[in-house]
């Protein structure tokens, strides 16, 4: 009896259990498809594109050549037109509309077209190439019917979404899918925290939205993986991120985003183990901007920025996304670690849009002859930076460190390039090969594992790498 009772239960808890996850399928999305249809807009621009239509370009036919004419019309410039389509959707009755800024770019005339049938002139509102955000405004005084941004921190992977846009020309499509994956980077532009969506998304979907199951939209269609059609990998901006950006842009015609003047990278477990720092988090310090804000506030290459604002710092990517979305001008409190322990900094914001690179102060060198000699614990070859190396690179004039000429195959280091130019080690500037090898000696003797050096890489980035000795 006892073994009945409980077989119901388990069959009763299964019966629940299926019951309530089928609530959660949707039988249909045609009722929401028709409700946020006349929102969503099918956008054409049209740009005027120079070309030399000559069939051998950079050739002249001598004068009096019998070719001459024949080929003379072909060296005057053409114009032709050149149109693009795009996606948007509509957040006001006014015909406020939003859309990626690569569909818009360098256009000359922006068409909108509002339910299949009705074209407007559109006029453009402001534009970010940062973000690829857009805003639009409809040349008519007529009502739209509009629809509201939702809140994507919400989103879940997993939850159905639904994209709307005008894929290939083809203007009212509408395609389902779920969320797949979270805080996508994909290396398309500086602050990136994209959505991941299974939904079909194809050329022709940038700017559309992506809706929630309520008919908000928590994101704007921006990209897909893989070339021509939709391979199910498609990304889109979170609607809180494009928040700030429209509304800034509504507001100012542009963007005013924080700036701290400082470059950064990853802080890898081989540098946490180097500062003694409990695990790898925050962005370490690579670079900072001469009169920049970091500067002014005593912040120092190879700080590691842990706190900024009261938020915490778990990844480097999340610093960018945060500083830029605080307020220009605002002071805020910086937790850095440096020298083994937590500091606290405060810093008065700048904006990025107006900053500029500062020159550096032209100081003289001494030229030392050269050395070139192989710094066997690192099994390398090096030589010593030389003036001529410092202009030809356009690295500032007091630099010095060592140029690397070859790297031995099981060199701790072979991660590294010819023509990387180390630059600091364990914070201490590197003037001489000697210099570098006493510095790795008194590591080795103090039983550390690990160094920390300071390189310029072949496009002159200042990078801090963790070196494991043997």
């Amino acid at each position: 009896m006892n073994k009945i009772k409980k077989l119901l239960i388990v069959f009763f808890t299964i019966t629940f259990a299926l019951k309530a996850n089928t609530k959660d399928i949707p039988v249909s999305f045609a009722d929401l498809a028709e409700k946020l249809m006349p929102s969503v807009v099918n956008i054409s621009t049209t740009t005027s594109v120079t070309t030399n239509a000559n069939p051998f370009p950079g050739f002249q036919f001598p004068p009096g050549s019998p070719f001459e004419d024949m080929f003379k019309e072909f060296g005057t410039p053409q114009t032709r037109k050149s149109s693009a389509l795009g996606s948007g959707f509509i957040i006001s009755e006014k015909g406020i509309v939003i859309t990626n800024n690569h569909v818009i770019q360098n256009s000359e005339d922006i068409l909108v077209r509002v339910g299949g049938d009705k074209e407007y002139k559109a006029t453009i509102i402001g534009a970010d190439p940062l973000s690829d955000i857009a805003v639009l405004q409809i040349d008519s005084k007529e009502k739209f019917i509009p629809v509201k941004f939702g809140d994507s921190d919400m989103a879940r992977i997993g939850d159905w979404v639904i994209a709307i846009g005008n894929p290939f020309g083809l203007g009212g499509t509408v395609t389902s899918g779920i969320i797949s994956a979270r805080n996508r980077s994909i290396g398309l532009s500086r602050y990136e925290d994209y959505i991941q969506t299974d939904a079909s998304i194809n050329s022709g979907n940038s700017g559309g939205p992506l809706f929630d199951m309520n008919g908000d939209v928590i994101g704007i269609n921006t990209a897909i993986l893989g070339k021509g059609g939709s391979i199910g990998i498609g990304f889109s901006i979170p609607s809180n991120s494009a928040k700030k950006v429209v509304s800034q842009l509504m507001e100012f015609g542009e963007t005013k985003r924080g700036w701290l003047g400082v470059r950064i990278q990853i802080v890898t477990d081989e540098i946490a183990d180097v500062e003694k720092l409990d695990e790898p988090r925050g962005a370490l310090v690579a670079s900072v901007a001469e009169k920049s804000p970091s500067d002014k506030a005593g912040i120092k290459a190879g700080d590691i920025i842990l706190e900024f604002n009261g938020t915490k710092i778990k990844e480097m990517k999340e610093l960018p996304k945060i500083v830029a979305q605080t307020e220009v001008g605002k002071t805020v409190e910086v937790k850095i670690w440096r020298n083994k322990k937590e500091i606290t900094k405060k810093i008065k914001l700048g904006r990025l849009e107006t900053s500029e690179d500062f020159k550096e102060e032209e100081k003289k060198v001494t030229t030392k002859s050269p050395e070139i000699s192989e710094i066997k614990s690192l099994k390398i070859i090096a030589r010593l930076l030389n003036k001529k190396d410092i202009e030809q690179r356009k690295l500032p004039n007091q630099t010095t460190g060592l140029v690397i000429t070859n790297i031995g195959k099981n060199s701790p280091v072979n991660y590294l390039n010819v023509g990387d130019i180390i630059i600091e080690a364990q914070k201490k500037q590197i003037r001489s090969i000697k210099n570098l090898e006493d510095i790795i000696d008194s590591a080795l003797k103090s039983n550390e594992k690990t160094i920390l050096i300071v390189i310029y890489n072949n496009e002159n980035q200042r990078r801090y790498i963790g070196v494991k000795l043997d």
